[in-house]
Parts: C-alpha cells; structure tokens; sequence
C-alpha cells in the first residue's frame, strides 16, 4: 500500500534526524563505548531528539499519540534464590557502573547489565548473619553492605575486597543511603548515623528521633536535604548542615501508624518527596518540603515497598506487597502530578521486595518473594503514531543501553 504524502514527509524528516547530525554528517547511536555518564548523555540526546521530531511533526498536522503503554511483561527474568522475603530490608541497587548488586541469602552478588556477567562478592560469616541493606557510592566506585547483626563493610567491587569496616549500630542496617563522602545508615537500634569515610573516626554524627525501626533513607539528589522512614510511621526531614543538632526540618506523621519504608525525591521538582505506606496504610503521599506539607495522598491498600520516579516522563512507578486490593504483588504506574493511574502489572507471584533502576533510567528491574528479578522496560519515551515501520526500533527504548 502506497504511503501517504503526510507519511512519506514524515518519514524523510525522521530519517534525517536519526541519520544525520546538525552539520549533515552520520550520526552513530547508542555506541557501546565510553564511561557510563556519556552513555547516559546520549540517553538524553535520544529524548531531545524526540521532543523535537514530535514538535514538527504537530506543526505539520500530524497527530501525536500521547498516551502511554505498560509492557505487557518482562524483559528478561533472573533467578533469585534465597533472597529475603522481607519488607524491612533493602536487597538491591543499580549503580551507575551499570552493574546491579543483590543480596541472596548469606551471599552478595554483582550482575553486569552490559556483559551478563555474575560475580559472587562476599559471603557474610557467622550465624544467622547476612546482608540486609546494600547502596552503590554515587560514582559506583564502592559498595557499602549492612548486616543483619549490625556489621557495616565498605567494598571495592573492582579488587574484591573489604576496605573499612565501620561501627556504631547494635541491630540490624535495614537502610544505607550516600551523599558524597557521607554514608548514613539507619537501624533496628532506632540510631541513624552519619559517617565520613574519609577519617579513620568516621561517625560524625549520630540522631535518635524514631521511636522504632528506621527502614528508608534518601538524600535528595542536591545533597542538603536527608528523609527518613520508621516502622512508627514517622518521616523526618533532616538539614544536611544542621544533623549534628539532631534538629529536624519536618517531621510527617501521616501513613496511619505503618512503617515508612519507600522514600523517593522528585528528579525534577527538588523540594518534592514520595513516600509510601506498610500494610495499615498503604498510601502514597507527596509533600512539599518547603512548604512541609502533603500535596497528594493516593490510598492503594496494598503496601507500598518501593518507589521510582521516573526521568523521561513526570511518572512514579510504585511496588507493592501484602494487601486487601488488586494491586497486591503488583507494579504500578502513576501520573504525576495528578497521581492518576496509567495502569499496573502483575507477574510476580509473591510481594515486590525492592525496586531500582538502571543508570540511563530507562529501565527498573523489581525483586520479588517468589525469588526472581524482574526487569521492566517501563519508563522509555512513548512512540509517536505514523511512525515508519523500518525506523520504529530505533525509537523504541528496546534499544536501552544495558542490552
């Protein structure tokens, strides 16, 4: 069948605009090359690319289809054997070396998104003792690990080994989070503690505010701004340059007495936090830190155990656990900032543990009770109706990096 004039210009423009760059030369895509933040760059020059298509093609007449599509399954599952079907903890974490580190049972694991590759860091020594919170440094040169009995490792990923061993907590490291130099941990012995991996006396300051468990630790991507959640239900909005203090910003008690354990700042409005609810609650709030109150609260009677912002599209991805809804072990999509639903998956067959996504942030793989990683192509840009069919991978985000 013989293309349309509107389709056949639309297909030239969009030619040119993948074969060519600025200056008429041939423009490679998605060069497997390079450290991970210029692959990311690419990612964005992807997008821009995108948006500008679409502008001209709206200005010629064409129509662009804006609604967006949840995969219909995974892209690729994993085994995850002996992983802990346990809300409290924090399993998992991508790194921007795209490597993804996971915790099975005693042991840590490190996943390489660009090779496949799997390499065994460590096994945790001793009874009963493994590993219950993992985070990648921001430049993913270090990992750091928290213990079941209160055991905090620093580890270089690149040597395999140990390289400091911090103290400070009696119980369970059920959340990591890093700001720079910073690594705070937050416990089951309700203590969060600051320490400077820099110095040999690395703690540098130590709050008790949660009456309980604290079980989620974020700092916001500006790094003057820490949240944290507590099985009480509290959330706490700690001022970087005044923790010494133990004087907090703001304190939020509104997730009807179920712990706090999804945390997740705005990667495009800065004084924006999501936070999600336990089983009792199972709500997803927002709230304006400089106002320092709630904006949008969203009742989903699931729990909430992770939450992801996405980067391409102003969307949140939330997963979820025990619940009297259908949205039990299930992914879901929102809108933001109406907080409407796009829609939800449901293939895991026991609750979403833990949620995490790739450095390109194209991709979340979500890890699951019933002992598998999941991982989702969920958050690419949408397509544009008309699109020529020999082009159409090429805009798809199948052409994600860690391929």
């Amino acid at each position: 069948m013989c293309l349309s004039l509107r389709q056949k210009g639309y297909r030239e423009m969009l030619r040119q605009s993948l074969t060519l760059d600025s200056e008429g030369r041939p423009f490679r895509m998605l060069v497997f090359r390079g450290s991970p933040k210029s692959r990311r760059k690419r990612n964005y020059v992807i997008d821009e690319m995108r948006r500008d298509i679409d502008a001209e093609v709206l200005g010629n007449g064409i129509k662009q289809h804006e609604s967006r599509r949840l995969p219909t399954k995974e892209v690729k599952v994993l085994d995850a054997p002996k992983i802990k079907d346990d809300f409290y903890v924090n399993l998992m974490d991508w790194g921007k070396n795209n490597v993804l580190a996971v915790a099975l049972g005693s042991a840590l694991y490190l996943w390489n998104a660009e090779n496949q590759e799997v390499k065994k860091l460590l096994e945790v020594q001793g009874d009963n003792d493994y590993p219950t919170s993992v985070a990648w440094s921001e430049k993913a040169t270090s990992l750091a690990i928290g213990c079941m009995k209160s055991k905090l490792q620093i580890w270089d990923p690149e040597t395999s080994k140990c390289i400091r061993s911090l103290g400070g907590h009696q119980s369970r490291i059920a959340a990591i989070a890093w700001n720079g130099h910073t690594l705070t941990t937050g416990s089951r012995d309700r203590s969060i503690i600051n320490h400077d991996v820099r110095v040999r006396n690395s703690p540098t300051s130590r709050i008790q505010a949660h009456t309980e468990e604290v079980c989620g630790l974020k700092w916001s991507s500006e790094g003057n701004v820490l949240a944290s959640g507590g099985n009480e239900s509290f959330i706490y909005i700690w001022e970087a340059s005044k923790m010494s203090s133990s004087n907090f910003l703001h304190r939020f008690n509104a997730h009807n007495q179920a712990a706090v354990k999804a945390l997740a700042w705005c990667p495009y409005q800065f004084n924006v936090l999501a936070s999600g609810g336990g089983t009792g609650d199972g709500c997803i709030k927002i709230w304006n830190i400089n106002q320092g109150t709630c904006t949008h609260s969203i009742e989903t009677k699931a729990q909430i155990c992770g939450l992801e912002w996405n980067r391409h599209h102003k969307e949140i991805l939330s997963g979820h656990g025990y619940g009297n809804s259908g949205v039990q072990n299930h992914l879901c999509l929102w809108k933001y900032p109406s907080m409407t639903k796009v829609g939800e998956i449901n293939r895991h067959g026991r609750r979403v543990i833990n949620l995490s996504q790739s450095p390109d942030g194209l991709t979340v793989v979500s890890a699951g009770g019933d002992e598998t990683l999941r991982f989702w192509e969920i958050f690419g840009p949408p397509r544009v109706e008309n699109s020529a069919s020999d082009f159409e991978n090429l805009l798809s985000f199948k052409t994600s990096l860690i391929r």
